[in-house]
């Protein structure tokens, strides 16, 4: 009987127990239940809408099809101060240390931060680092120097910057080195190390102060090439983290300290980014794009941030150094810009700028008629930088964007603009990468219209010819040809007729060299005569430069943007010209890939012949809509921009060359693209986004809408212009700044009817 009832006793606990368990079961559903319902809100809240400036991915291109990368440049838009870390490119081992400054586009880091955690004595002015978890936005950067455990960080303002590093090692000793690249020299004092290195000439003066005092600095100054200047700032080994706040000046350590103290003093590295971070946002947010995948809008976002890295605004408290005379200038309010290549950037760059900040744009226009005046010849530069004009390329080109800005309304003093490039084009060489007076060449070239060609087995009896760029003689006669014309609108303006008369003769020139058996621009010797036996792929050596310019003769068969319906009656008409610029996207390379790479490394991101990725085959693709052919457009520029510019670490074609192929990018994402620069008319091409939405500094708002655009919806089957029907390929500036609105309807399929009007 106890067994009975012990076993009861056991049953009847045993369901106690479970009901005890169930309960507490169902207790800790319940409450997993409530927890879960009160985090819900948490679970479905939605990340924060991305901004502008979240979409840059400054890894774009940061490993090169042959040449130059990208890199991931900190700074602020179109500022004289820009940090670029020391390493050649994406996938480089080594780092050398941390510029106060990058003086010229991807050129010119002068004085090395160079933080060390360890003894001392090991530590050398040449050491390199390696680096990891290097993460680069417009606005901040920073990188792990993994052998030291030191993490560096860094933000912009214009005209100064702050640098953290912080040490992960508890017990060894802290060292910040600054050093000179060059020559220099370096002064230091309780927390404050000033100075300057001096590049190609310029000074470049710094004033450096640590938040914290050092223990002590040790300073080698005086510096040359072989002996740089020097200073090592140690720290207690309690400092976890040794921050500084420097300013940069090319006046004066002076004006270093002053613009130290105007933009950064008080601020932490956060606060400088943040600051940063809303100055790119305000400066992206011009324009919004709709539709499209993120890979398109980061594809779209970087380039217009590369867009904004030059000319760069180099005056300082309204005075400004000038290389082009050596002297310290009063700005006059009119703010001082330098660090441009125009050969590049007059295409599509200063065109983006003119839309987007036409003030800032007539104060570059400003600055080129002030180092005309500047220079000791009285000549316009072609590539200014901080240390004078580099006189790169052919041509100048400086008049392109001076007759751009007069069909724009933007101000600037076209008498002197015009006298300046008139004496520049009659007394200048135009033999290309040389600055010097005239020469028998273009002497030949004033009295008969084309510069002579060499044959092949011809020695260059003029010494002023570069032995590695020679003469370029069809690309010298077509940029001067578009130059002439350029400065004809300027001499038309200002009601000059002899000289309209002039400059507008010489701007057919290029109909000298036009073969009309072959469809090319072909050299001509001295004598008149075409160089025979001609290969127009590889002819003219390396980069076909003895003829051409980092292209052969199937890039230059377009080089005529000023006038492109005489281009085509030179072809004998639409259907010969469609039928060569079809040929043109198909025609081999006539050899193997390395074996053109080897000739022509400017040449890269090839269709067929076509090249994307070099400045004179931008507006190539929108030829079509000046043939009757707008679909063909539509179609190959779609091509252009989904093959050769995407958001990896070699999405960009070619060299980007501060701003220039990215410029082309945004004008060819957002729809349009200005094929002749110096007149008002934008090409209609194929937008990638559904809506774009230009925001103008005078509050009105373009609008170009792409009703179905996608992938597949390349075509446009049909368009308005302020509600009105539109059926040409173009518009104009004055549309853009009226503030309407383009509004296209997008197809699979092309309408060959839509556009081919004259």
């Amino acid at each position: 009987m106890f067994g009975c009832v012990e076993a009861h006793l056991s049953v009847r606990l045993h369901k106690v127990k479970q009901i005890k368990i169930k309960m507490k079961m169902k207790n800790f559903i319940m409450h997993l239940c409530l927890a879960g319902w009160f985090a819900l809100p948490a679970l479905a809240k939605e990340p924060p809408p991305k901004e502008p400036v979240d979409y840059v991915n400054t890894r774009i291109g940061n490993i090169s099809i042959l040449l130059m990368p990208t890199y991931p440049t900190a700074h602020l838009p179109n500022s004289m101060l820009r940090m670029i870390p020391s390493h050649a490119d994406f996938v480089s081992d080594r780092i050398q240390g941390f510029p106060l400054n990058v003086p010229m586009h991807r050129q010119g880091d002068v004085l090395y931060l160079m933080p060390y955690c360890g003894d001392t004595g090991s530590f050398s002015d040449d050491m390199t680092y390696r680096y990891d978890q290097e993460v680069a936005t417009p606005y901040r950067y920073s990188a792990l120097l993994d052998d030291y455990g030191i993490v560096a960080d860094f933000a912009p303002a214009a005209r100064a910057a702050v640098y953290a590093f912080t040490f992960e090692q508890d017990d060894a000793p802290r060292c910040v080195a600054l050093r000179t690249a060059g020559s220099g020299e370096m002064a230091a004092g309780g927390k404050v190390i000033s100075g300057y290195e001096n590049y190609r000439g310029v000074k470049h003066y710094f004033y450096l102060e640590f938040e914290q005092a050092p223990l002590k600095v040790d300073s080698r100054s005086a510096g040359t090439q072989e002996q740089r200047a020097a200073c090592r700032a140690a720290f207690d080994r309690s400092v976890k983290t040794v921050c500084l706040r420097y300013g940069i000046s090319y006046i004066s350590v002076e004006q270093a300290r002053r613009n130290m103290e105007a933009e950064v003093a008080g601020s932490s590295l956060d606060d400088v980014a943040q600051k940063a971070r809303g100055i790119w946002n305000s400066t992206l947010g011009k324009v919004e794009v709709e539709g499209g995948s993120d890979d398109q809008k980061a594809t779209f976002y970087t380039a217009l941030y590369r867009a904004h890295e030059r000319m760069v605004n180099i005056s300082e408290d309204g005075k400004y150094y000038s290389a082009f005379d050596q002297r310290v200038h009063d700005d006059e309010g009119v703010p001082f810009y330098t660090d441009d290549w125009i050969w590049d950037t007059h295409l599509a760059l200063h065109p983006l700028q003119s839309i987007l900040a036409p003030q800032e744009q007539a104060q570059k226009l400003a600055s080129y008629i002030r180092m005309c005046e500047q220079s000791s010849e009285g000549w316009m530069p072609t590539f200014p930088c901080v240390h004078g004009d580099v006189h790169c390329m052919n041509g100048n080109h400086a008049a392109a964007i001076f007759a751009d800005a007069l069909c724009k309304n933007i101000p600037f003093d076209v008498e002197k603009a015009f006298e300046g490039m008139k004496r520049t084009v009659l007394t200048e060489t135009m033999i290309p990468w040389r600055r010097a007076p005239k020469t028998e060449l273009d002497d030949f070239y004033h009295e008969h219209g084309w510069f002579p060609a060499l044959h092949p087995d011809e020695a260059e009896p003029v010494s002023l010819v570069s032995s590695v760029e020679l003469r370029q003689a069809v690309s010298v006669t077509q940029a001067a040809a578009y130059d002439n014309w350029c400065i004809a609108r300027l001499a038309k303006a200002l009601g000059r007729r002899e000289d309209y008369d002039f400059f507008i003769s010489r701007a057919a020139s290029y109909r000298h060299l036009f073969n009309s058996e072959t469809g090319f621009f072909h050299p001509k010797d001295k004598d008149g005569k075409f160089i025979e036996p001609f290969d127009y792929k590889v002819s003219g050596g390396y980069g076909s430069r003895a003829y051409y310019d980092e292209n052969n003769a199937w890039t230059y068969i377009w080089d005529v943007r000023h006038n492109v319906d005489d281009l085509i009656s030179l072809f004998g008409g639409r259907e010969p010209f469609v039928q060569k610029l079809d040929r043109l996207f198909v025609e081999d390379l006539g050899r193997a890939k390395w074996q053109y790479a080897a000739m022509a490394p400017d040449a890269t991101g090839n269709i067929g012949q076509y090249v994307a990725g070099n400045e004179p085959s931008f507006h190539i693709p929108y030829l079509y809509c000046y043939a009757g052919q707008p679909w063909k457009t539509q179609k190959r520029i779609r091509m252009v921009l989904e093959s050769w510019f995407r958001n990896d670490l070699m999405g960009m074609p070619g060299d980007e060359d501060g701003g220039a192929m990215s410029a082309y990018y945004v004008f060819s994402a957002m729809g349009f693209y200005p094929v002749s620069v110096g007149t008002d008319a934008y090409t209609i091409g194929s937008p990638i986004f559904s809506k774009v939405t230009v925001h103008l500094p005078d509050g009105k708002v373009f609008t170009l809408k792409a009703n179905g655009a996608s992938w597949s919806n390349k075509y446009i089957r049909s368009a308005k212009l302020n509600g009105q029907p539109l059926n040409a390929p173009w518009f104009s500036h004055r549309d853009i700044l009226a503030g309407g609105t383009l509004e296209l309807e997008m197809s699979n399929r092309p309408n060959r009817e839509w556009g081919r009007g004259e």
